[in-house]
């Protein structure tokens, strides 16, 4: 069993065995795509909700709900999967500065919450989990022959979902 690593605004894909994990999930979003029949996960940690904000150039497909879900869905159907099959588990998206107030700009993590979904629905995978909001960082891990996502928090410790 490998446990492979997604930095920020990178996405990867496993078989079983192995497991997916990454930290740092504070206004970011963890997006774990599933394939329970052939056993393949996915896993993206989003950065921002749309590549829109990208500043001209190149941009980082992973970074972007909008770019790093669709691009997740075609790894995974290389790696085996069938998106008929595929269910989503969501974790992150804190609000890590109470700090900053109303406004909409500032308020990242759950607007990078609400993208994720939205990216999801357009490809018409349902949100069957999902740790999301609040004001800690999480770090996740996936396990890709259980399907179980494994969410640490300082605050309330270990879940699964």
């Amino acid at each position: 069993m490998e446990i492979i690593k997604i930095g920020m605004a990178d996405l990867g894909v496993a078989k079983s065995p192995d497991r997916l994990r990454t930290t740092g999930l504070g206004s970011c979003v963890g997006v774990v795509l599933y394939d329970s029949v052939h056993k393949v996960a996915g896993m993206a940690h989003v950065m921002l909700p749309e590549s829109s904000l990208g500043k001209g150039g190149e941009i980082a497909i992973g970074k972007y709900a909008d770019t790093a879900i669709p691009r997740l869905i075609q790894e995974m159907k290389l790696a085996g999967a069938t998106t008929s099959n595929l269910v989503a588990k969501l974790a992150g998206g804190a609000q890590m500065f109470a700090f900053l107030g109303k406004s909409d700009t500032m308020r990242i993590g759950p607007r990078n919450v609400e993208a994720c979904k939205q990216a999801l629905k357009q490809a018409q995978i349902k949100v069957i989990a999902e740790d999301t909001g609040g004001n800690c960082g999480r770090t996740i891990e996936f396990d890709s022959s259980t399907g179980i996502l494994q969410i640490r928090t300082v605050n309330q410790g270990v879940k699964e979902v």
